[in-house]
C-alpha cells in the first residue's frame, strides 16, 4: 500500500485584508494586499475491484489511512485483513484508489453500486439512500467516561497537535488520546468525517486499542461522526461543538459515552443520560 499524490496540502493566494476600525462605528480603517493559504481538497475515485463505488472530497494527506477507515465505517469490509491493496494515484483533477477487497466485501459492493456516491466536504452520508441510513447496525460499545482532568489536558494541547492546520485554521482534527489525556495520534482534513475516517484507518491499518482512551473532535458531533465512532469501538468521543440530537440518541442506544461541547470554561456529559 502506498501513495503517489502530487497536491499540496494548502496554497496561498493574493487577496485583499480589510481591518475594521475599533469602536461603535463600522467602518474601515484599512485595507491592504496580503496572502491567504487555503486549504485544498480534491476529489477522491474510490475504485473497488475496479468498480466505481464513490468520490469523496478530501484533503490529499493520509488517503491511505482515509480510505481504510471509510472502507470500515461505511461497512464494506469487516476488518483490516479484508483489504488485500490500496494504491493511490494522482489523476488529472483530482487522486484514485484502487482498492483490492477480498469475496465478502467485493458482494457488497456489488449489492450497493447503482451509481458513484458522490460526498461533499461537509457532509458524511452523501449518496446513501433512507434505508441505509435508518437501519444502520449500529453495534454496542463499553462506554467509559473518561477523567475530567484528562480532557482538560487534552484540549489544552489539541491545537499544538494539528501541524498541517498552522497557519491554515481550517481543517477539522480526530484525535485518539489516552486515559490520561495524551495525544497520541492525530489526522486532519477539510472534511470532519473524513478526519474521523483518516484516525480510524491509521487504527485499522496499527491494531490501536480504541477501548483505552478516547477521542478528540474538533467539530461537531453529528450522527455520522457517532456512528463511525461505535463502528470502531471506540468508549468515549469528546467535541468541542455541540451534538445533534440523533447523536446523543445514537450514541446513548450503543452506549458510547459522549461529552458534547467541551470547552476550557465546561463540558456537557450528554450520554450516557444522566
Amino acid at each position: 500500500m502506498g501513495e503517489d499524490i502530487s497536491f499540496p496540502v494548502a496554497l496561498s493566494y493574493e487577496a485583499e485584508r480589510i481591518s475594521w476600525q475599533q469602536g461603535d462605528d463600522i467602518a474601515i480603517s484599512a485595507r491592504e494586499c496580503s496572502a491567504l493559504m487555503a486549504a485544498e481538497e480534491v476529489p477522491l475515485a474510490l475504485v473497488y475491484n475496479g468498480i466505481d463505488y464513490a468520490v469523496m472530497m478530501i484533503t490529499p494527506h493520509d488517503v491511505d489511512d482515509f480510505v481504510a477507515g471509510f472502507s470500515f465505517t461505511e461497512n464494506v469490509i469487516s476488518s483490516f485483513v479484508d483489504l488485500r491493496h490500496i494504491k493511490i494515484t494522482a489523476q488529472p483533477d483530482g487522486l484514485r484508489a484502487d482498492v483490492r477487497v477480498n469475496a465478502e466485501a467485493l458482494r457488497k459492493v456489488l449489492a450497493r453500486t447503482r451509481r458513484p456516491i458522490a460526498g461533499r466536504t461537509g457532509c458524511g452520508i452523501c449518496g446513501a439512500d433512507m434505508e441505509s441510513i435508518t437501519n444502520r447496525n449500529i453495534c454496542d460499545v463499553t462506554g467509559q467516561e473518561p477523567d475530567a482532568g484528562a480532557i482538560h489536558k487534552a484540549l489544552e494541547n489539541l491545537r499544538s497537535h494539528q501541524v498541517l492546520n498552522k497557519g491554515i485554521g481550517m481543517l477539522h482534527a480526530a484525535a485518539w488520546c489516552l486515559p490520561n489525556g495524551h495525544i497520541v495520534h492525530v489526522r486532519e482534513d477539510v472534511g470532519r468525517h473524513n478526519a474521523l475516517d483518516k484516525l480510524i484507518g491509521y487504527g485499522l491499518r496499527n491494531q490501536v486499542d480504541f477501548t483505552q482512551g478516547f477521542c478528540f473532535l474538533t467539530s461537531r458531533c453529528s450522527y455520522e461522526m457517532a456512528a463511525k465512532a461505535i463502528a470502531a469501538g471506540m468508549s468515549a468521543v469528546v467535541s468541542l461543538s455541540a451534538p445533534t440530537a440523533l447523536a446523543v440518541r445514537t450514541a446513548r442506544a450503543a452506549g458510547l459515552v459522549l461529552i458534547s461541547p467541551a470547552r476550557s470554561t465546561g463540558m456537557y456529559v450528554v450520554s450516557p443520560a444522566p
